[in-house]
């Protein structure tokens, strides 16, 4: 059976790019902070996951899907093998540990704001890193209290 990630946004039409807000009101007196996936990625493609420059290009493309802003890219290639890469956003991060010789890669993807779609970055890297099968937890970061209404903006 093949899986699928078959979640739809809440919100598909795109806000303004400017808005970087991280805080939308939810229901039940909560305010939602922000979205965030922990993605597990088994059975994967072992030579992508060893691939510095293609863990850099495709993570890099999976923050344009996600609909957020990059502010800086890191990633670090480990010998004998294994990627991490970190892509810091505007809305918060996106990072990815690799382990080639398990085809095992974890992924962890926390965004603001609601014009933002981790999902849609989390399929994405399903399909680049040809993962037989995932793991997929979606969390919704709340809090009880209404923090600062100023505006954040990146540099």
């Amino acid at each position: 059976m093949k899986q699928d990630f078959s979640v739809l946004h809440p919100n598909p039409g795109w806000l303004n790019s400017d808005d970087l807000s991280c805080e939308v009101k939810s229901e039940n007196s909560q305010h939602l902070l922000g979205k965030h996936c922990i993605l597990e990625l088994h059975d994967c493609n072992q030579f992508k996951l060893n691939d510095e420059a293609f863990v850099r290009t495709t993570i890099t493309t999976a923050v344009k899907v996600s609909g957020a802003k990059l502010l800086n890219l890191a990633t670090h290639k480990f010998k004998p093998q294994g990627v991490t890469a970190l892509a810091l956003l505007a809305e918060s991060h996106l990072s990815i540990h690799t382990w080639p010789e398990s085809k095992y890669a974890a992924v962890d993807v926390f965004t603001c704001g609601d014009h933002t779609m981790p999902i849609q970055a989390c399929d994405f890297l399903y399909k680049e890193f040809e993962s037989e099968r995932y793991s997929l937890k979606n969390l919704q970061r709340q809090t009880s209290i209404q923090l600062s209404h100023d505006f954040r903006q990146a540099g």
